[in-house]
């Protein structure tokens, strides 16, 4: 499916203006929308935009793309290359103890994607205790390797049932 079946977008600007028109002409809202297949709030939002405004174009779509971080950037920046090794929330931690801004571990997270630094998601944790579940090449077989394999069939291993 192409990207732009899934990006939304805004209505043609000459619906837009049908739609207002007929208002305009003395149409309600909610015949307007099913006159030109549109819902009423938006017949009645770009009523309302027309009469405010003067016209009935679209806003700008998105949101604000600005980090919240940006003028703390020298202070996070200080912060990892003292600590390399901190997570996502002791650095959010840091930011709300020593400058008093409060984010999200995801803003976080975009402002070191944007300056190219990555960061682990917990804590240093203990290493895995797992045994082997391969033998090692060349090693030889153990009666404990022997008896891990079980000399009767189940029910995984059994022959089918002869054919009649």
């Amino acid at each position: 499916m192409p990207l732009e079946a899934i990006v939304p977008a805004p209505y043609w600007q000459d619906l837009r203006e049908r739609v207002i028109g007929f208002m305009a002409l003395g149409g309600s809202a909610r015949a307007a929308a099913m006159r030109f297949d549109v819902s009423v709030s938006s017949a009645i939002r770009w009523a309302q935009r027309w009469r405010a405004e003067g016209h009935g174009r679209p806003r700008a779509m998105g949101g604000d793309r600005r980090s919240r971080l940006s003028e703390y950037s020298a202070r996070v920046l200080q912060l990892v290359a003292r600590q390399p090794d901190l997570t996502l929330q002791e650095i959010r931690g840091a930011l709300a103890a020593s400058c008093g801004i409060t984010v999200g571990l995801s803003t976080v997270h975009r402002f070191l994607g944007a300056h190219n630094l990555t960061r682990k998601k917990r804590p240093c944790t203990r290493p895995s205790r797992t045994a082997r579940m391969s033998p090692r090449l060349g090693a030889s077989s153990s009666a404990a390797n022997r008896r891990s394999i079980p000399s009767a069939w189940s029910s995984s291993t059994r022959r089918g049932l002869p054919r009649t």
